[in-house]
């Protein structure tokens, strides 16, 4: 089987932004993360890989609950940021499709902020292979209201510039589980997780975005200028310093059979 590439905006855009990302994407709130050591069952004795870590925003939550926690993340820029802020985590270079862990070695996986750039039947096969019968998957995602107007306007300037880049949005990621007879569904959650940011930070957040870090400098730098003039003028966030991102997260989890 051919190893899996990153796919290049992933790969070019999230290793120029790691700061950025770090910074000002949205983290999980507690209710959230309380419900996911719950659902998975993290305690001392329990291992649980967090896949396509990241910086590692979701990675550290997981570690007060005692559990051992394996975090593989492809991308090395990433990866080195989450290795020098998380001491007690297991960091490893790995994909979801191929990851570096052996078979039945797991009782969870998380993947947060991430399926929708997997290949998702090769992921599930993987998954399936280093959990032990009756683990837990997690797939994790924090949504922003896309019908607040000025959410909306801006939305609209950047995916201009997405050219098919894989996005959570369209919900086509969880077709990857059609079929697949290795996880049963086991329900979804949702926990409000609104965000405060000022606008240069908003800007760098939109910066963060996989294919707006890959775009050219100059393309990129125009994208940028119109989000900060059009939010300099929109009636809902003309004058404020700072920006209320209204998003909420959900929790969808599967158990493997």
């Amino acid at each position: 089987m051919t190893a899996p590439s990153i796919h290049p905006a992933a790969a070019n855009g999230f290793a120029s932004n790691a700061s950025d990302y770090e910074r000002t994407r949205p983290g999980y709130p507690a209710s959230a993360v309380d419900f996911l050591v719950s659902q998975l069952g993290l305690r001392p004795g329990v291992t649980v890989a967090d896949v396509a870590a990241g910086t590692g925003k979701l990675t550290r939550l997981l570690v007060p609950s005692g559990a051992r926690v394996v975090a593989v993340e492809p991308v090395a820029a990433m990866r080195a940021f989450l290795a020098s802020t998380s001491g007690d985590v297991d960091v490893v270079d790995g994909t979801a499709e191929q990851l570096p862990l052996a078979d039945a070695s797991v009782d969870a996986i998380t993947v947060a902020q991430a399926f929708h750039w997997f290949d998702g039947p090769r992921a599930l096969t993987s998954f399936a292979r280093v959990l032990r019968p009756d683990g837990t998957l997690a797939v994790v995602y924090n949504h922003r209201d896309r019908a607040v107007a000025w959410l909306a306007a801006v939305n609209a300037l950047v995916e201009v510039h997405r050219d098919g880049t894989p996005q959570q949005w369209d919900g086509e990621w969880v077709r990857a589980f059609d079929g697949c007879s290795d996880f049963v569904f086991t329900g979804r959650a949702e926990f409000d997780n609104p965000q405060l940011l000022t606008t240069t930070d908003f800007i760098a957040r939109i910066r963060s975005m996989s294919y707006v870090g890959a775009l050219p400098d100059a393309e990129q730098a125009s994208l940028l200028s119109s989000i900060e003039s059009l939010i300099a003028s929109h009636p809902e966030t003309a004058g404020r310093r700072e920006l209320v991102i209204p998003q909420h997260t959900a929790i969808y989890t599967w158990r493997r059979r």
